[in-house]
């Protein structure tokens, strides 16, 4: 996420200097909602990139705590001075507000916990729906945070980025099903465990693969407009589906 910040500010002239500051925004906020996905209350997970979870590693009260200060944390540096001009910072500021809370990730989380009780497994296009919330909120907005800053159009990113963000959570899917726990440092087969429907469970393991594959294609045509400068995201896209973790 952080480096998708970084190289969309970069297509649009916008110095590593001026972009690190939303790009480290982005990384706290999403380090707070993991801390906080991973408690008893929600996914109930005990590893986290091959360490043991904030409330494991010290208590439930802490992981509150310090998912409360990273979120506050990433306003806090979206806002810096250096992130650009008054209108730009305050920009950013109310995207990603938007992104993280209830029409974006919360949104997506609280869809998430809702599916675990509810009577019918979620469709694919309820599983798309609670995805663009829970996982591609926070993608789109590092995507887009470049044109912000560098005050372009936002849409071929904003695009490119719906379409990866479907593409990272179908990549998650399959690395559930099949990854290697010592290389994704997480608990695998969770979903399939839970009887949770997911995009492999409804469109099959080589259907799943296909479809994560049909949208990177879509990613990458969506930024090829601007040329040799959209390289490094093309191949973000394309990482998000051959990742090991």
């Amino acid at each position: 996420r952080a480096y998708m910040v970084i190289e969309s500010a970069a297509m649009f002239g916008i110095s590593i200097e001026q972009s690190i500051w939303p790009a480290a925004a982005i990384e706290a906020v999403h380090a707070y909602s993991l801390v906080h996905d991973d408690m008893p209350c929600m996914d109930d997970d005990d590893m986290r990139r091959g360490r043991p979870t904030v409330h494991k590693a010290w208590d439930e009260a802490t992981a509150v705590l310090a998912g409360d200060a990273l979120q506050t944390m990433g306003f806090e540096l979206v806002v810096n001075d250096h992130a650009g001009s008054p209108d730009v910072r305050a920009e950013l500021a109310k995207t990603l507000a938007k992104a993280s809370g209830a029409h974006g990730m919360v949104l997506g989380q609280a869809l998430d916990i809702a599916a675990e009780t509810a009577k019918m497994p979620l469709t694919l296009k309820q599983i798309e729906h609670l995805q663009n919330g829970k996982t591609g909120a926070l993608i789109e907005w590092s995507a887009i945070s470049g044109a912000i800053m560098g005050r372009a159009d936002i849409m071929p990113l904003s695009t490119y980025a719906q379409a990866v963000g479907l593409a990272f959570q179908i990549a998650d899917d399959i690395l559930d099903l099949e990854g290697d726990e010592a290389k994704t440092g997480k608990r695998l087969n969770k979903d399939a465990d839970a009887g949770k429907a997911t995009f492999v469970s409804l469109l099959g393991l080589d259907g799943a693969k296909q479809r994560a594959r049909a949208l990177v294609d879509q990613a990458e045509e969506a930024i090829s407009c601007y040329g040799n400068q959209a390289k490094n995201l093309q191949d973000v896209a394309r990482f998000a589906i051959s990742r090991e973790n």
